[in-house]
């Protein structure tokens, strides 16, 4: 009988398996490479797997390491794991503590890039802004480091190009952890502050990492906003950043960006207002020109030379009218004359007592046809009156009677009409044409046939 103290605990045995995970020097570092399975990105921690065709091991991303992560984890992913394995003494399950994790084959930050570009593509971000230059620009504000070769190129280039141009600098971090935050600041101010022309952003060349403040997705969203023109000009020319892709325009180098946005020099500009002058005056001369000609014209014209002229076609539509006018009102006045002769020969004493004597033939003409209709309806009448009552004569019960019928009723009167209708030893009564015979049912014999 083995003693129960020598039985271990779940506990103690979980216990002691953990500390030999944490002790073995072979799992204090490991790395590995799988793709990512079952992940859903969570506030805080990181709980998700790493597999291959056979095994699979689960994996826990504590915050501090997560947000070192420039990308997005996605399903199916293959990664590289930097990261130590551990047992969780509750489940009693081992597991894999990510301490470092980059994409497999591709950089960690290129693969953000792409990530970050494909969502903004989605969105319709890289074709909102369009906007041109304008020609002539007042002020336009440049954000970049105060002390870099960036501003002294866009100095220069103006200063050559267009003195006139105002710059203003808003100086901003473009390197490290806080640049995103300093480049937005300053394009939040300039937005508050309004009036400029355009906005100048960029940096001198470098690293993906040197250029990565231009990726982040906080700083295009700023861009987007922006309510003027923006030019991008950050790092060399086969450098390629989100902001470039956001951007109206973008410049491969500082001095292109000034360019940009003094798309003429002070003198072309001079030259320019010159030539607009001459074409101007020579526009206005011509305008005059043709303005005396059009006044010569008119002043030639039949309208002022003759013009009572203007009149002639009015008068004779005047004439016109008029007698039109006198045509109808003598048109009317023969009309009313006639339905006067008219009315007045009708009440001329001969026509009335011609038109009596006719109304008094029509009306004794018309009595006495009324008299002959009255006679022949009252006649017709009759004798359809004397048809209906032979008719009902002859369907009389006392004609039928009279023709040797007769019928039979109980004591009660109540009319036998059927063999069923009579009882034995019943007494009964036939009714005649003169009178009634008592009788007294003795047999009763159903007729065949």
């Amino acid at each position: 009988m083995v003693d129960a103290s020598q039985y271990l605990s779940v506990t103690a045995l979980t216990q002691y398996l953990k500390r030999k995970f944490d002790a073995d020097p072979y799992l204090a570092k490991v790395y590995l490479t799988g793709e990512i399975s079952n992940y859903r990105k969570r506030v805080g921690n990181q709980y998700f797997s790493l597999k291959d065709d056979h095994a699979k091991i689960g994996a826990l991303m504590f915050r501090n390491a997560f947000s070192k992560v420039q990308f997005d984890l996605e399903e199916g992913m293959k990664v590289l794991v930097v990261g130590r394995v551990s047992l969780y003494e509750p489940s009693g399950e081992y597991r894999l503590i990510v301490e470092h994790l980059e994409p497999d084959g591709v950089g960690a930050l290129y693969q953000a890039f792409e990530q970050l570009k494909k969502k903004l593509a989605a969105e319709g971000l890289f074709d909102r802004n369009q906007r041109p230059l304008p020609l002539f620009p007042k002020r336009v504000a440049v954000v970049t480091s105060p002390s870099g070769a960036v501003i002294q190129d866009i100095m220069t280039t103006v200063a050559r190009r267009y003195p006139i141009l105002q710059l203003t600098l808003f100086p901003a971090v473009v390197q490290g952890d806080q640049a995103a935050d300093s480049l937005v600041k300053r394009l939040n101010q300039i937005k508050t502050i309004g009036g400029f022309d355009a906005v100048i952003i960029g940096r001198g060349g470098g690293s993906i990492e040197d250029l990565w403040p231009f990726n982040e997705e906080k700083v295009a969203r700023a861009l987007i906003d922006m309510p003027m023109p923006v030019v991008s000009s950050v790092g060399h020319e086969t450098d390629t950043t989100i902001t470039d892709f956001i951007a109206d325009r973008r410049a491969a180098t500082p001095t292109a960006a000034a360019e940009i946005v003094t798309p003429v020099t002070l003198i072309d500009a001079l030259n320019r207002i010159s030539e607009d002058r001459v074409r101007l005056v020579n526009a206005m001369h011509n305008r005059l020109k043709n303005a005396a000609i059009r006044v010569q014209r008119s002043a030639q014209s039949v309208v002022l030379t003759q013009p009572d002229r203007l009149y002639d076609q009015y008068v004779q539509r005047v004439d016109q009218f008029q007698q039109r006018l006198q045509q109808s009102m003598h048109n009317r006045l023969r009309d009313a004359d006639h339905r006067l002769a008219m009315a007045t020969s009708q009440l001329d004493g001969r026509q009335l007592f011609i038109r009596l004597v006719n109304l008094q033939r029509q009306v004794t003409g018309d009595r006495h046809r009324l008299d002959q209709a009255m006679r022949g309806l009252v006649k017709t009448k009759r004798q359809a009156f004397a048809s209906a009552v032979s008719g009902l004569d002859h369907l009389s019960p006392l004609k039928i009677l009279g023709r040797g019928f007769a019928y039979v009723t109980d004591e009660q009167g109540q009319m036998l009409k059927s063999l069923s209708d009579y009882e034995l030893d019943q007494d009964i009564h036939i009714h005649v044409a003169d009178g009634q015979v008592g009788a007294h049912v003795t047999t009763k014999e159903k007729t065949h046939g």
